[in-house]
């Protein structure tokens, strides 16, 4: 994997924790993840957004639960700590502090 490629996920990843930390009860769907990565500058399909929620719950940085085919991911505290910049982890790049 190239070093872009993997610098992409690790964006994906930050992105996707710093939405769902801003969700409603920390909860959102792959679909609706995969509507607001582009807004980030993340350019993901559904499955590559899946493939990252599946690495994620893998970490315990979210519980994944699926209805009739729809991926809900919820954050767990590790994953809210994580979109705040308060825990890290290798994998995931590291918020920029709110200015």
């Amino acid at each position: 994997m190239s070093d872009y490629a993997a610098l992409v996920r690790k964006h994906a990843r930050i992105t996707i924790l710093r939405f769902l930390e801003g969700a409603p009860k920390y909860t959102s769907n792959a679909s609706m993840l995969s509507a607001m990565l582009p807004k980030a500058g993340v350019n993901f399909t559904r499955d590559q957004t899946v493939t990252e929620l599946e690495w994620l719950r893998e970490q315990g940085f979210v519980n994944l639960e699926t209805y009739g085919g729809i991926v809900v991911a919820i954050a767990t505290l590790r994953g809210v700590e994580i979109a705040q910049g308060v825990a890290t982890h290798p994998e995931i790049q590291r918020p920029r502090p709110e200015t």
